[in-house]
């Protein structure tokens, strides 16, 4: 049954590992609940206390805008195929722009591919796992590539602007901090 802890210990370290997705979900201090669905080798384990993981560019830019609001930041791992299990992992969030001088190390770590937008960085304050009889099993047969494929198409240059025109704002209309 369910458990609570307040790190990752190397079983859901690795558990983590073997999940191709993960859910995040976020709020600001009012508005709209944010939950989000992340794939793409996008998520890095740093310890037992910190999780990064690489934001594509979207349609929408409400984490950015949630965590610079208030830093709570929920992620959730379902397994989808073997044995079940939830793993939620709660903590406090702060965001890391290209323009920041923490961006080249984080960014190091994850495959290049254009689009990234922001990294964000998650300090564990929690950890819970539960049973996961309910959830359905499902097979993992390729990440998608047509964020990267779009990205690449529109170049720099595109994705600036699309930031311009698409991700200053959440749809709460909260600043999301992307251009400073």
């Amino acid at each position: 049954m369910g458990k609570q802890m307040s790190k990752l210990d190397e079983g859901l370290k690795e558990f983590i590992r073997n999940q191709h997705m993960f859910f995040v979900g976020t709020a600001g201090v009012d508005g709209r609940v944010n939950i989000s669905p992340k794939g793409m080798d996008s998520l890095r384990v740093i310890d037992s206390e910190k999780i990064i993981w690489l934001n594509y560019t979207g349609s929408g830019n409400e984490t950015a805008a949630h965590v610079l609001e208030c830093q709570r930041m929920t992620l959730m791992f379902c397994a989808f195929s073997g044995k079940p299990n939830i793993l939620r992992i709660y903590g406090k969030a702060a965001v890391i722009h290209p323009r920041d001088k923490e961006w080249e190390v984080a960014f190091r770590l994850f495959p290049t591919a254009s689009g990234a937008r922001q990294i964000f960085s998650l300090k564990i304050e929690s950890v819970a796992t539960s049973c996961g009889f309910s959830v359905p099993l499902y097979e993992f047969v390729e990440d998608r590539t047509g964020l990267v494929q779009w990205a690449e198409k529109k170049g720099t240059d595109g994705i600036e602007q699309y930031w311009q025109d698409k991700n200053q704002k959440s749809i709460d209309g909260k600043p999301t901090g992307i251009f400073g």
